[in-house]
């Protein structure tokens, strides 16, 4: 790791093989904490390349234990987080308002490193019981429409790493990876990311593949669609900036998006926003990134029909009815 490091450290970078090399004897413990948290803070620095990021990305895939729930058809909905922003839970919401509409979602997550409250500690707070038991996970999606993986549990790299991301508390390129590594690979997938350079990056290594994406940054920091001004939005046919009045939505201010610092907190807007009691901005913002979810899955649609079908979602109570199903088969 000294060569690697001193070779990074004159302002040089990593190819594919190179970077995936390097992750993979992070997986398999070669190198010490300290050495670690050296390498990830050249990435603090200085710009991720294309190259070092395809290298992460394949040692992780490679790392995985794969999942196969290819017969459900599923998306994924997620940030790379990082944005520093302290939001509630808005896309762990998606997934449930999504899987409400009738679409089988397989959400991938781990705990909060730069915010107080990630999609895992939020889960594991309602009782959902981690698992990398693929019948289990197979009869969640099948019967609640939505099954959840919490990342450590099927990647070694993530969870030797874990300590370090920790005690830095602050972005990494971890964030960065996190998105492209569900293991059981989702055909479709909405992503929300914390800048236009890594929105940019996604876009480019997405296009080489065959999924159908979604890829959200909010120009004010969001990693996802904030309604507080406007968003990019890239798909593989499509690049644009959208206003909140595109959406038919009003602009919200970012202390109406604010969440709580505990899992307490953050479970009782969750809640709000199931049960339809959440303010306005609390539920148009769900809305907005679960109804640009759904047109990843029926791209025939208008984003106005997707839209609608959010709302009906958490309206309809089905929303709700996907997550009390979820949580009663974790008893």
């Amino acid at each position: 790791m000294k060569e690697i490091l001193n070779y990074l450290y004159e302002h040089k970078t990593l190819d594919r093989e190179e970077a995936k090399k390097v992750l993979t004897n992070i997986a398999s413990g070669v190198y010490n904490h300290s050495q670690i948290a050296s390498f990830i803070s050249v990435y603090l620095m200085r710009s991720i390349t294309v190259d070092e990021l395809t290298g992460f990305r394949d040692a992780l895939l490679d790392l995985c234990m794969p999942v196969d729930l290819s017969a459900f058809d599923a998306i994924d909905l997620c940030g790379t987080g990082g944005d520093g922003k302290d939001t509630f839970n808005i896309s762990t919401l998606s997934t449930f308002v999504v899987a409400g509409a009738g679409v089988k979602v397989a959400k991938h997550g781990n705990y909060g490193v730069s915010s107080s409250v990630g999609s895992s500690n939020l889960m594991e707070s309602a009782g959902y019981r981690f698992s990398n038991d693929e019948s289990k996970l197979r009869a969640e999606i099948d019967k609640a429409g939505i099954c959840y993986m919490h990342a450590p549990l099927f990647n070694p790299a993530m969870k030797n790493v874990a300590p370090v991301r920790k005690e830095l508390g602050m972005k990494t390129f971890f964030n960065m990876l996190g998105p492209m590594v569900n293991p059981s690979f989702p055909s479709r997938q909405l992503v929300g990311v914390y800048s236009l350079e890594l929105a940019r990056l996604y876009n480019y290594l997405y296009q080489a593949g065959d999924k159908e994406y979604v890829i959200l940054h909010s120009l004010d920091g969001y990693d996802e669609i904030s309604l507080t001004g406007p968003c990019k939005v890239i798909t593989r046919t499509m690049d644009r900036i959208i206003q909140p009045a595109d959406l038919r939505l009003p602009a919200y201010s970012a202390e109406q998006l604010r969440g709580g610092s505990s899992p307490a907190d953050a479970m009782r807007i969750f809640m709000a926003v199931l049960q339809n009691k959440a303010t306005d901005a609390q539920r148009d913002v769900v809305v907005a990134n679960a109804g640009l979810g759904l047109q990843a899955c029926f791209p025939g649609r208008s984003l106005e029909d997707c839209l609608g079908m959010a709302g009906e979602s958490i309206e309809s109570g089905s929303a709700l009815k996907a997550f009390d199903t979820l949580m009663e088969m974790n008893k």
